[in-house]
């Protein structure tokens, strides 16, 4: 299979970013349909934020397993399970084109396939393993900022440019339809969820993030090694993002398509 090259790494900056997601903040979409008693795996669990909330929704008589490729995260979410108290979650070194040899009432991933060389491929795996495959992912060309300073503007096209270089597509949230199709499912609902943050807290925490990401992160790296931005357009983009937290009018929406496959 394609190998999954990971554009946001793990600095501490995108660890603590994506423990504070939720099911109601990133899988509302979901959420109807979770219910006791389920067992359910969850590919690409990073912190294990959302795999822990989802437990918390299968009750005692149900379970849920989150994978992910790195085992430095993966003890981030075990800790995380232990410090809520949290025991019907398990978190494993995992590989997202070989889900964990059991079935699932439930396969979840958000924000993995547009990571993946081979998404199709991950897909028809998540089929072969689960009655239900719930994905969500953004569509990055489609994030409005406000106000769209140059920097900001780069930084959206930068953010593609390096999902497409390490393999993978930024915009994968339009896709997720097309790709579910091809992996053989007999019905695919889809529709749109999206992150909006204009309120003084929201702002600090994107742009604050990113702030951080743009200079240290795996996102610096990976468009310094193919030779996308230098460091001074980096410097450029994270003071940006500083600027934008501070602006009383600063507002942003990123629209993310979701997928709700059977059969």
């Amino acid at each position: 299979m394609a190998p999954a090259v990971y554009s946001h790494g793990h600095h501490s900056s995108v660890v603590a970013a994506h423990a504070a997601r939720t099911v109601a903040n990133s899988a509302a979409y979901l959420s109807p349909l979770v219910e006791p008693g389920m067992r359910i795996l969850d590919v690409g669990c990073g912190p294990g934020s959302i795999s822990i909330d989802l437990a918390r929704r299968v009750g005692d008589r149900g379970r849920v397993v989150g994978i992910d490729m790195s085992a430095e995260v993966v003890e981030t979410a075990r800790a995380a399970a232990a410090q809520a108290g949290v025991s019907n979650v398990e978190f494993l070194v995992g590989d997202a084109y070989d889900p964990p040899g059991e079935r699932y009432d439930v396969v979840h991933a958000h924000q993995v396939l547009q990571h993946l060389g081979d998404p199709v491929a991950a897909l028809a795996a998540w089929r072969a393993a689960g009655d239900l495959v719930a994905a969500r992912d953004v569509v990055y060309s489609a994030t409005v900022i406000h106000p769209l300073t140059p920097p900001l503007a780069r930084w959206r096209e930068l953010v593609v440019a390096l999902q497409a270089a390490n393999g993978g597509d930024g915009d994968a949230g339009a896709r997720l339809k097309a790709w579910a199709r091809a992996a053989g499912f007999a019905s695919v609902e889809t529709d749109v969820e999206t992150w909006c943050f204009e309120s003084p807290a929201g702002r600090a925490f994107w742009g604050g993030q990113w702030a951080e990401r743009a200079l240290h992160s795996a996102f610096a790296d990976g468009t310094e090694r193919h030779g996308l931005a230098d460091a001074s357009e980096r410097e450029a983009i994270a003071a940006a993002w500083s600027a934008w937290a501070d602006d009383d009018d600063g507002w942003m929406a990123m629209l993310h398509g979701w997928i709700l496959a059977r059969g």
